[in-house]
């Protein structure tokens, strides 16, 4: 369950050169798209490299004929404005927002710089567009809807355990999404007949007690909100987890194959890439106001039976028929 190795990381994104420094980004005559994420350059190389292949395909290469200008606020959420003004100064042609956060920090920064987003709510209900089919004014983009599937997620480890067992919920307590994700798991719960505990955390200094919390509460398993805010923790989370021999689900299987037990949800590497061209359409001259919204209809469901066999869990034929990807 270690992390992503800085070479990997390098690896992934085609080189250090590809993080390219702001002075050298404003001296160049090349096009700059900007790119602003709540997370780290670590928890955000493998989608971000959908991103660019998806960008490489479409005729637009780092170098040769677009510049990209990356800002990272490392889990720090009340950053992401004053990192949107900065690429706004820079005036790149496009400003690309990894998830629901730096989404409203671009569009509150720019009424006309293109703004594309990928996201995992409804952007109609959040209100970063007017309509999937016409987002008006400067923003579009790609949305996987994970957090729909809070309920199905949820139903599919709650067959796991024991009926009588109490189900543990982490969420990011500053996520815009999280009253929407706890809302819809106490329900599920209920319906299940089922008791969940929630502990919402802020940093990653409150994990551990967070999920001691929780153990003291007899949780028999721990379910993570769909919030991009946990990729940035996946470490701790596992070793959390696997300390206290809880069976985990995700919605994204990066964390499965970390270690994690099960995770359902998009492909996220296809709504990147769905982005990435939506980014190349606009360089040429699209209008983002006239891009639908699109809608990942790819799913992914991951089980990791190394886990399972470490947490003592015969995970049942049925549930091994529907899995899309399995760790052995």
């Amino acid at each position: 369950m270690l992390g992503m190795r800085r070479r990997d990381f390098v690896a992934l994104l085609g080189g250090a050169a590809a993080w390219p420094l702001a002075a050298g980004a404003q001296q160049s005559a090349m096009p700059v798209v900007g790119v602003l994420s709540s997370q780290s350059q670590e928890s955000e190389a493998a989608v971000l490299a959908s991103w660019r292949q998806a960008l490489n395909e479409s005729g637009y290469v780092r170098g040769r004929n677009v510049e990209f200008e990356y800002r990272f606020a490392d889990g720090q959420l009340d950053r992401l404005s004053i990192l949107a003004a900065e690429l706004v100064r820079l005036q790149v042609t496009v400003l690309v927002a990894n998830t629901t956060p730096p989404a409203f920090a671009a569009k509150a920064a720019t009424a006309t710089i293109p703004v594309v987003f990928v996201t995992g709510v409804d952007p109609v209900e959040v209100g970063l567009v007017q309509s999937f089919n016409r987002p008006g004014a400067n923003v579009t983009g790609v949305t996987f809807l994970s957090n729909k599937l809070v309920a199905k997620r949820l139903e599919l480890l709650a067959s796991l355990v024991s009926g009588s067992a109490p189900i543990g919920m982490l969420a990011h307590a500053r996520n815009p999404n999280t009253v929407t994700d706890v809302r819809d798991a106490l329900a599920t719960a209920a319906a299940l007949g089922r008791t969940l505990h929630v502990q919402r955390v802020a940093s990653v200094s409150e994990l551990h007690s967070a999920v001691n919390a929780l153990v003291q509460q007899g949780v028999a398993t721990l379910f993570i909100a769909p919030q991009a805010d946990f990729r940035l923790w996946r470490e701790p989370i596992l070793a959390l987890a696997e300390r206290h021999r809880l069976p985990t689900s995700f919605s994204n299987s990066d964390f499965v194959i970390a270690g994690g037990l099960m995770s359902y949800g998009p492909k996220q590497a296809e709504s990147y890439r769905d982005a990435g061209i939506y980014t190349a359409r606009i360089r040429r001259g699209e209008k983002p106001a006239e891009l639908p919204v699109l809608v990942s209809t790819s799913f992914n469901f991951a089980i990791n039976l190394k886990t399972a066999k470490t947490l003592d869990l015969t995970i049942p034929p049925t549930m091994l028929a529907l899995a899309t990807e399995v760790i052995e």
